[in-house]
C-alpha cells in the first residue's frame, strides 16, 4: 500500500467516526468521559411502544415505528385477507343469467337474420343479373387459368432465370420436367373435356329440360362469381354497422385530464401517483365500462358534476357518457360507462306487454331499460311511486307504462285521476273503478274523495288482517294468497294522481289531501294499496315533505335544480351523485330510478302511445269482464268516494232556516235526515252534539214560546257553525 492510500483510507475513517459520534452520543460517565451501551435495550427502546409508566427520561420521548414489517402486505395473513375482499367476476355473464335479458337478446337476434335474409331475398334478382354480365369476365378467366396451368406457365420464370444466366444443364432439367408436366395435364384436359361432353349429352338427352337450364344457369352464376371484382361487391350491407372508437386507458386519463381539476393535474404531473385502474376495460353490452381509482382527494362526484366536460375530453355526445359513484367502494372510485351510440338515440324496444300476456302486482313488471339496453322491472306490490319532472320530458308516459301494468293485473282495483284535464290517461276508464280528468274544484274534490275511501278501507283491511289465523298471515301482510280470495277483500287496490301538485296545493283540499296520502304510504303497503304520484313542480307546496319523505320508489327524470332534484329522490340524493339536473333537452323519458334496485338506476321508461295504451286497455277490460273483477265507473256503477267528516257543517248552512241566528237540534236532525238518509237518518239530538264537539261547537240552552208558553230545549248557533268553517279552510289554505 502507497502513503497516498493510507493517507486516503485515514480520513475515511475519521469522517465515518465523527459521524457515528453524532448519530450516536455517548451519555457521560463517571469515567472515562462515557458509558457503556447496551445494545438490546436500545433495541427494544426503538421497537417497542412506550408504556404507561415507562416513558423515557428525554423530553421528546422514545422512537416509535409504525409501519411494523405485517403491514407490508407480504404475510400469509395479509394474501388472506386481499384475496377474501376481493370482487369475483361473474362466470356467466348478466345477459345470460337474466331470463328478461336473454330473451331481448334472442329476439334481436332472430330480427338481425330476419332482416338481413328478407334484404338479400328482395334483391336475389339484381344479384342473379349482376352474376350473368360477369359470367364471360368469369369464362375469360378460367379460360386463361386452364391455358396457364395446362403450359406450366408457373415455371417459365425459372426457365428465363436458367437461360439468362446460360445454364444449360439447369435448363434441359428444368424443360424436360416442364414437358412431362405438360402431357400429363393435357392428358387430364382432354379426359375432362370428354367426360363433360358425355355428361352434358346425357344431361339434354335423359333430362327433363328444366334439369339442364337449372345446370346452365348454376354454371352461369358459377362463372360470374368468378368474374367478380374486388372493389365492387356482388352484394350490398343490409346492415351498415357504426365504428365506434376502442375506450382504452389513455383516452379516459386524457379526458380526465382536460377536466380542469387541480387534483387531477397534479396526480398526472411529474412525481404524481397518476390514475389508476383496478380492474380491465371490458366491452359491457353496447358500450365500454372502465371502472377508475381516482387521485386522492377527488371524488366520484366532482367528475359527475362535470359530466360535460368528460363527454368533450371522450370527443362523444353526452348522451353516451354516463359516469357513476361505486356505492360498495371508497368515495374515489368511478365506474364510467360509455356507449356506442347516445342513449337517447337509440331506438326504444317495444314494451313486452304490449300485444299479449298478463301481469301480477307481486311480480315484476317492465318499466323500462337502462343505458345498455337491458330490461329493468319494477316491483309495486308494497310499495309506492314518486315520478317528478319538468314538463315535456316524459313524467306521464312513465306513469302510463305503471298504469297499464296495473290494469292488466284483473285482481288490481284502479282509481286514476289525471288533474292537468288533457286525457292523457282516459283509457284507465274502461277499468277503473273510479276515475276523473280536470283541474276544477270538482274533479279535486273527487280526488280527495278516492282518498278518503283508500284511507278507510286501509282500517277495514287491518282489521281483516287481525281477524285471519296466525299461519294465513305469518308477515302480517297481504300475500298473493289472500289477495286471490275474493271474499277477504285484500285484491291490490292503486290509487294513481297526475299532475298531484294541483291537488296538494289547493286552497281548500290540499292540507287533507296531504295528510291522507302521507297515512296511505306510510300504511298502506302491508296492506295492498299503492299509490302513485307524478308531478311537474316538485316544490314544498305543490308536494309535501311528510309524502315525498316516505316513497319508496322514485323516478325523477330532467329537474332544474338541487331542491327539485332532492324532493324526488330523496335527501342528500344531489350531493351523492344523483343529479337529474345532468340530463339534457334530448334526455325524453330518461331519468334516474331509485328503490327499485339495490342501487340507483339510470333508465329509459318504454314509450307507448295513445292508441297503444287504448289497445292494451282493451284487453285489460276483456280481461276483468272474464274475471268478474269490472267495477265502479268501468261497469258503469256510482264509484264509492267517502265524504268529508267536516262537510256536515256545510251541510248544517245548507239546510239552516233563513233568518235564524239559533235553530233546536231537533229541528237540525229532522233537516239533516230529509237532506241525506243515508248519511243522518236516526240521528238524535244528543248525536249531533256529540259529532260538533270535536268542531269545538257546544250545544246552548234556547228558550221558544209555543202556544203561549216558553219551552226550552238545546240548539246550534249559526256563527258558531261559520266561525268553525272560516277556521276549518284557513287552516288548509295556510
Amino acid at each position: 500500500m502507497n502513503h497516498d492510500d493510507h493517507d486516503q483510507n485515514a480520513d475515511l475513517f475519521a469522517r465515518l467516526e465523527a459521524d457515528m459520534a453524532t448519530d450516536y452520543p455517548t451519555v457521560p460517565g463517571p469515567a472515562a468521559g462515557g458509558s457503556v451501551l447496551d445494545l438490546d435495550k436500545a433495541r427494544q427502546r426503538r421497537t417497542a411502544p412506550e408504556q404507561d409508566g415507562d416513558a423515557d427520561d428525554s423530553d421528546d420521548g422514545p422512537s416509535v415505528y409504525v409501519d411494523t414489517p405485517a403491514s407490508k402486505g407480504d404475510t400469509v395473513g395479509d394474501r388472506w385477507a386481499t384475496a377474501r375482499a376481493a370482487k369475483r367476476r361473474p362466470i356467466i355473464p348478466a345477459w345470460a343469467r337474466s331470463r328478461a335479458e336473454l330473451i331481448t337478446a334472442s329476439r334481436w337476434l332472430g330480427e338481425h337474420v330476419a332482416h338481413t335474409l328478407g334484404y338479400h331475398a328482395v334483391r336475389s334478382p339484381l344479384y342473379g343479373a349482376k352474376l350473368l354480365g360477369r359470367a364471360p369476365r368469369g369464362t375469360a378467366r378460367l379460360v386463361g387459368g386452364t391455358y396457364r396451368w395446362v403450359s406450366d406457365a408457373e415455371s417459365r420464370p425459372v426457365r428465363a432465370a436458367a437461360v439468362r444466366r446460360e445454364d444449360v444443364e439447369q435448363y434441359l432439367i428444368l424443360s424436360r420436367r416442364r414437358d412431362a408436366r405438360v402431357r400429363g395435364r393435357s392428358a387430364i384436359l382432354l379426359l375432362a373435356s370428354l367426360l363433360g361432353v358425355a355428361f352434358t349429352a346425357v344431361l339434354l338427352v335423359a333430362t327433363p329440360g328444366w334439369t339442364a337450364l337449372a345446370v346452365a344457369a348454376a354454371l352461369a352464376l358459377a362463372l360470374g362469381a368468378a368474374g367478380g371484382q374486388a372493389d365492387a361487391p356482388l352484394i350490398d350491407r343490409a346492415v351498415v354497422a357504426t365504428k365506434v372508437q376502442r375506450l382504452t386507458s389513455d383516452i379516459v386519463v386524457r379526458a380526465l385530464g382536460a377536466m380542469g381539476n387541480a387534483e387531477i393535474n397534479k396526480a398526472m404531473g411529474k412525481g404524481g401517483t397518476g390514475i389508476t385502474f383496478p380492474a380491465p376495460i371490458t366491452r359491457d353490452g353496447p358500450g365500454w365500462r372502465a371502472d377508475i381509482d381516482l387521485p386522492y382527494g377527488v371524488t366520484a362526484i366532482d367528475i359527475i358534476e362535470r359530466r360535460d366536460r368528460l363527454a368533450s375530453g371522450l370527443r362523444r355526445p353526452m348522451g353516451c357518457v354516463w359516469p357513476e359513484p361505486v356505492h360498495d367502494q371508497h368515495a374515489g372510485r368511478l365506474m364510467l360507462w360509455v356507449g356506442d351510440q347516445d342513449m337517447s338515440q337509440v331506438k326504444a324496444p317495444a314494451w313486452p306487454l304490449a300485444k299479449a300476456g298478463a301481469a301480477s302486482l307481486f311480480r315484476p313488471l317492465p318499466f323500462g331499460t337502462d343505458q345498455r339496453g337491458r330490461p329493468v322491472d319494477m316491483t309495486l306490490m308494497f310499495a309506492n311511486v314518486l315520478i317528478g319532472a319538468m314538463p315535456r320530458f316524459g313524467k306521464t308516459f312513465a306513469l302510463r307504462v305503471l298504469m297499464l301494468a296495473a290494469a292488466l293485473d284483473p285482481t288490481a282495483e284502479l282509481h286514476v285521476w289525471e288533474l292537468k284535464g288533457t286525457g292523457d290517461l282516459e283509457d284507465a276508464a274502461k277499468v277503473a273503478a273510479d276515475y276523473g280528468s280536470g283541474a276544477d274544484d270538482d274533479t279535486i274534490e273527487g280526488t280527495v274523495g278516492s282518498l278518503r275511501y283508500v284511507h278507510k278501507e286501509l282500517e277495514r283491511r287491518a282489521a281483516v288482517l287481525r281477524s285471519l289465523p296466525k299461519e294465513r298471515r305469518p308477515e302480517n301482510k297481504v300475500t298473493p294468497e289472500l289477495a286471490a280470495d275474493r271474499a277477504l277483500g285484500l285484491h291490490p287496490l292503486v290509487l294513481i294522481i297526475d299532475e298531484c301538485q294541483e291537488l296538494f296545493s289547493h286552497d281548500k283540499f290540499g292540507k287533507e289531501a296531504g295528510e291522507l296520502s302521507e297515512a296511505i304510504i306510510k300504511r298502506g303497503p302491508a296492506m295492498g294499496v299503492i299509490l302513485m304520484l307524478a308531478t311537474q313542480r316538485p316544490d314544498v307546496r305543490s308536494l309535501p315533505s311528510g309524502v315525498s319523505a316516505n316513497v319508496g320508489i322514485r323516478f325523477c327524470l330532467r329537474v332544474m335544480g338541487q331542491t327539485e332534484n332532492d324532493m324526488v329522490l330523496g335527501t342528500s340524493s344531489y350531493k351523492n351523485g344523483l343529479r337529474a339536473t345532468t340530463f339534457t333537452a334530448n334526455d325524453k323519458g330518461i331519468g334516474y330510478l331509485v328503490g327499485a334496485a339495490t342501487d340507483a338506476q339510470i333508465v329509459r321508461s318504454y314509450y307507448i302511445d295513445g292508441p297503444a295504451a287504448g289497445r292494451i286497455m282493451d284487453r285489460a277490460r276483456a280481461a276483468r269482464i272474464t274475471a268478474g273483477t269490472l267495477t265502479g265507473v268501468a261497469a258503469g256503477q256510482a264509484p264509492e268516494r267517502e265524504s268529508s267528516k267536516s262537510s256536515l257543517l256545510d251541510d248544517l248552512l245548507s239546510i239552516w232556516p233563513a233568518a235564524e241566528p239559533k235553530v233546536w237540534s231537533e229541528t237540525l236532525v229532522s233537516a239533516l235526515a230529509a237532506l241525506d238518509e243515508g248519511r243522518y237518518g236516526g240521528w238524535e239530538p244528543e248525536q249531533l252534539a256529540l259529532v260538533l264537539k270535536p268542531f269545538g261547537i257546544d250545544t246552548v240552552q234556547m228558550s221558544r214560546r209555543i202556544d203561549g208558553r216558553q219551552v226550552n230545549r238545546r240548539g246550534v248557533e249559526r256563527d258558531r257553525i261559520t266561525a268553525a268553517i272560516a277556521e276549518r279552510d284557513g287552516k288548509r289554505s295556510a
